[in-house]
């Protein structure tokens, strides 16, 4: 299995790295965040020191091709050119303002936004989670001032295996034990049904119901793809019931999926649409609420906020992804080495791998079980110099940069064949 030719070792600087860059060993890193970090992830053993495009580099040296990308936050790969001359310029002139006055760069990041994805208005925040829990506030002012839902009765129907965040208003209505147990009283006001069961929904809605909020494509559930029809069928019942759809693209929206947005592949435009991860271009954490003006019309001052949402670096950094985007080069090669990946992928099937679900350069893999979990797998992986993550059981997920190439997919797909292959 011979490796692809990768970039060549340099420091941030340009110059070669010296082993004065990072004077502790992985290892004695990671020791070193156990008594100091909270325990809330359970990282890979690898201690990345820089990166350069789709590859990343430990603190010894050892070069592995990234293929998570951030969760799709680094769609367009580490430190791309574009992105970084666009933060270094702002960072000479002006990084916040707060809310409280204007800045020089939010129009324009705003207005490109709004026409890059058919809406109208845009709600600036920093984190995903944030653009969620403000898509919720939204969703339940509009049920109140133009729905005429009686006040405080908003319901919003959302799908079981969901991932929308960590925050306690959001894990009030996940189906993830682990999410979930021990942060209760929870938030009420949500009705869970399958995802994929356009009956169940209507079901669940009634004249209490402001929002219908999804993930066009299920990330965390291990990239699990609807029927073809599901998002029209949500469309055409929203809109029916007078009801919002609110779509959260934060990881499969801006590209992932081979085309800007995946509710783009049935053609939908929902009411309202959550972006994060990959708006911020792996540099600085940016999100949005975007929707129809009528809807986020009714925020007035005063009654949501953010110091840190539409700063002029944040903004800076985001017009440059959507410039990257208005070309349709990213969504075109997302396309084009999604076949790639999918015949990789059809050929391991009965190799070790019992099933996938991939579109665009996004998919869920599921392992044979008798092979080892998808964290076993994801550490045999590392090892050959490849970076995955496992999602549940036995399932891996990847989506790696849009800027991958065709020979770098396949020498992953090899690394996956080759583990598989040898076991644990």
């Amino acid at each position: 299995m011979t490796a692809p030719v990768v970039p060549a070792r340099t420091s941030a600087e340009g110059a070669p790295r010296s082993s004065a860059d990072s004077p502790r060993s992985s290892q004695e890193l990671i020791r070193a965040e156990e008594p100091v970090l909270a325990h809330n992830y359970h990282p890979l053993p690898v201690v990345v020191a820089r990166a350069e495009g789709t590859w990343v580099e430990d603190v010894e040296g050892h070069r592995y091709l990234d293929m998570l990308a951030g969760y799709s936050a680094l769609n367009f790969g580490h430190r791309h050119p574009a992105l970084v001359e666009a933060a270094h310029r702002q960072l000479d002139r002006l990084t916040l303002t707060s809310r409280a006055f204007h800045n020089d760069r939010l129009a324009g990041f705003a207005e490109r936004l709004a026409a890059l994805t058919g809406l109208d208005m845009v709600l600036p925040m920093n984190t995903g989670a944030e653009a969620v829990e403000s898509g919720i506030k939204v969703a339940r002012k509009w049920a109140y001032e133009v729905k005429g839902v009686p006040a405080d009765r908003a319901t919003i129907v959302v799908a079981a295996d969901n991932f929308h965040g960590r925050t306690t208003t959001i894990v009030s209505f996940s189906t993830d034990e682990t999410a979930r147990t021990g942060f209760g009283p929870f938030t009420p006001g949500f009705r869970i049904v399958p995802y994929n069961d356009l009956a169940a929904l209507e079901a669940a809605v009634d004249e209490t119901t402001a929002a219908v909020l999804i993930e066009p494509i299920q990330g965390e559930a291990g990239v699990v793809i609807p029927d073809d029809g599901y998002l029209t069928g949500v469309r055409e019942l929203t809109r029916r019931t007078n009801t919002l759809f609110v779509a959260d693209e934060i990881q499969s929206g801006l590209g992932r999926t081979g085309r800007t947005l995946a509710v783009d592949h049935e053609s939908v435009v929902p009411d309202v649409l959550l972006l994060g991860k990959a708006l911020g271009g792996g540099i600085v954490p940016v999100s949005a609420v975007v929707a129809r003006r009528e809807v986020l019309s009714v925020l007035r001052p005063g009654e949501h906020g953010s110091t840190f949402g539409g700063n002029p670096l944040a903004a800076a950094v985001g017009t440059a992804v959507v410039e990257l985007l208005e070309t349709g080069e990213f969504q075109r090669r997302a396309a084009e080495l999604g076949s790639v990946l999918r015949d990789g992928l059809t050929g391991l099937v009965g190799k070790g791998v019992v099933g996938f679900r991939a579109r665009g350069l996004w998919a869920g893999v599921d392992v044979d079980p008798a092979l080892g979990t998808g964290r076993e797998v994801s550490k045999r992986l590392m090892r050959e110099g490849v970076l995955v993550k496992d999602t549940h059981g036995s399932t891996i997920r990847l989506a790696p940069p849009l800027t991958v190439t065709a020979e770098e997919l396949r020498w992953a797909l090899e690394a996956l064949a080759s583990v598989l292959t040898r076991g644990a």
